[in-house]
């Protein structure tokens, strides 16, 4: 990783890029740091001490902690990813946005803003609704003029974080959604950190404590290790061209390979499922529904889907949550990968280039075969997601620790992967540039 990132300062066009990128996200850091004007701080941080579901504390680790002191960022990308999450499933049940997505690039350009314009709306909505739902202590003066004003400001930080992510993938290194939401959750990591070594190591003697310090330290890195073989692990399927006469050339005749990476989906199940479970505590919290004691059908179910409430063996029927969870990621691997990889158009490409995957004929069967191959990787893919986001689930049910450790498998699971597609990102970029210096040479 520090071989890639030497060698990609050393050329100017990239150095350039990521210099672009860390300004950015300077910018990200220092808005989460500004509070909104009109907010009772002291308001917000006794009421979040008094929250106990991971809903919070999800959305607080994507907002990079600034959720707890209301800043300007206070809604982060969230309102994008929910927005990213109702296109998407849109193309599906409208048949004319699926139409447009396969277009091409003006397409994809509609689904893009259409994206935008949901986003703002949903920003609007989200800050209106704290406002007007916490009420006069969430404002130092509760009058409409304030309510505007602060939905106002919180709409127009999640817009500016929505255009700063689009300004770094045009302009910078990697997916700008992504690297805010990478950032986001490293700022967080030192608390949860903190929360582990109060929690595990605190108060135990010397042996007991090193002991559990080191199994901590084991479990992590076998995280790390076994997200990176996730995320880099794919499935080659050999095609072989045929020969073909050009003038008085003869063309093809080589060997060449289809990557299908085992974990197709990368990051988005995790993100997508995480956000979805989270929304009806969010709401209920907000409406003043009690789900922690709950006292009604709804607020059972919502208790049910709070991750808090999993794999504790004192409220066992609460663990029925974690297979809704399992079950979305399983739901979201499979339809992020039937929108980014097509078997039926990579199939018609190869029969019009002369290709043919060996003892498999050309048209149907071939997109018959890569979609076999493909239901059988995307399972694999979202098995290992499932491993490391369960793991700290189960401990923290187990154990009883702080539930933001519950989302701690999902921020390795988005750190290594934003970090790994970033890095081969800049690869690809130094690739070029070479080729483009040779071919200039």
């Amino acid at each position: 990783m520090f071989k890639t990132l030497r060698n990609a300062l050393g050329i100017a066009e990239i150095r350039k890029k990521l210099i672009f990128t860390v300004l950015m996200i300077v910018v990200v850091r220092i808005g989460c740091q500004i509070p909104t004007p009109g907010i009772n701080a002291a308001f917000v941080q006794s009421w979040w001490a008094n929250q106990t579901g991971t809903a919070f504390n999800f959305f607080n680790t994507i907002t990079g902690n600034s959720f707890t002191t209301m800043s300007i960022f206070a809604l982060s990308i969230s309102p994008y990813i929910t927005s990213s999450i109702i296109v998407q499933l849109l193309t599906i049940a409208i048949p004319k946005l699926e139409e447009m997505q396969k277009e091409g690039e003006e397409g994809r350009k509609f689904i893009n803003k259409l994206t935008r314009y949901l986003t703002i709306a949903l920003a609007l909505i989200q800050s209106v609704s704290m406002a007007i739902g916490f009420g006069s202590n969430y404002l130092i003066n509760y009058t409409w003029y304030n309510v505007i004003l602060v939905a106002i400001i919180m709409t127009a930080g999640s817009a500016l974080l929505m255009w700063i992510g689009e300004q770094i993938t045009d302009r910078g290194v990697g997916n700008g959604i992504s690297m805010i939401l990478l950032v986001n959750i490293i700022s967080g990591l030192p608390t949860d950190l903190a929360t582990m070594y109060t929690v595990f190591v605190k108060g135990q003697n010397i042996a007991l404590g090193i002991l559990i310090a080191l199994l901590i330290i084991a479990l992590i890195l076998f995280l790390v290790v076994f997200v990176i073989y996730l995320q880099d692990g794919e499935r080659r399927i050999p095609v072989q061209y045929a020969k073909r006469i050009s003038g008085r050339k003869m063309l093809g005749g080589q060997s060449s390979h289809i990557p299908m990476k085992v974990n197709t989906a990368g990051v988005i199940p995790v993100i997508f499922a995480s956000s979805l479970l989270s929304i009806p505590a969010i709401v209920a919290s907000f409406a003043g529904v009690n789900y922690t004691t709950p006292t009604t059908v709804g607020g059972h179910i919502i208790k049910g889907l709070n991750q808090a409430s999993w794999c504790n063996p004192s409220e066992p029927i609460y663990s029925l949550g974690l297979l809704v969870y399992l079950g979305l990621l399983i739901f979201f691997a499979y339809f992020y990968t039937s929108i980014t990889f097509n078997p039926i158009e990579i199939a018609d490409n190869m029969k019009k280039q002369g290709g043919f995957i060996p003892g498999i004929r050309p048209g149907r069967p071939t997109s018959d075969y890569l979609s076999s191959v493909l239901n059988r990787i995307v399972i694999i893919g979202a098995l290992g997601l499932m491993i490391v986001a369960v793991i700290p689930i189960i401990l923290t049910g187990l154990t009883g620790v702080g539930s933001s450790l519950c989302f701690f498998g999902t921020s390795l699971i988005i750190i290594v992967g934003v970090i790994i597609e970033t890095l081969q990102q800049v690869e690809s970029m130094m690739v070029v540039r070479n080729y483009k210096g040779f071919l200039e040479d």
